[in-house]
Order: structure tokens, then sequence, then C-alpha cells
């Protein structure tokens, strides 16, 4: 479970992680477990998204793309790359993890 801030309001969204292949022509298969989750299906529309080198992959228009400014800000204010802000969720995540047990 990840916690984030956003407009004086608290997200609490579960994050995991896929390895996935980049195959001929650009083609990804995304993970059957995702296409179940997300109800999506061969044909959907996806909504695929560029912050510096991070990739998100939706499969909903983006409802809160302030939120994509508001990192990019952060990253720019602090002189940290994305890479290095989402090293420090996974620290954030593992304290807030300790904190419930």
């Amino acid at each position: 479970m990840l916690k984030l801030w956003l407009n004086n309001q608290r997200l609490i969204v579960t994050m995991k992680k896929y390895l996935i292949r980049l195959e001929e022509q650009g083609q990804i298969t995304v993970p059957q477990s995702i296409q179940n989750d997300l109800q999506i299906n061969k044909g959907d529309l996806l909504t695929l998204i560029q912050i510096e080198d991070l990739i998100l992959l939706t499969a909903k228009q983006p409802c809160v793309p302030e939120l994509i400014d508001k990192i990019v800000e952060i990253s720019e204010e602090e002189q940290v790359s994305i890479n290095e802000l989402l090293e420090g969720l996974e620290t954030e995540r593992e304290k807030i993890y300790l904190d419930k047990i």
C-alpha cells in the first residue's frame, strides 16, 4: 500500500511490479492478472504516459494529470530524478508497513 497526498487529500493505492518484455514492433503483453483486475480486453485503448524515464500505462484517461505536474515540480525543486523519488517511495512504504505491525 502506498499513501500519497494530493490537494490535501490522502490517496491510498496498491502498487504491484511486473517484468514485461518489449516484443517486435514495440508490442508488450499486459499480464492476464492485470487484464482481469482492470477488466480490459483485446482492442481496448490504453493511455501511455512518459515522465522523464518513467512510463505509466493506464486503462483509463488519467483523472489527475496535475499529479504528474506535481511529481515533475518536486523533482525539479529538490533536484532529484524520478528514479530517486521512486526509491524514496519504497523506503516510505516500508516505514508505513512497519508502523502498522
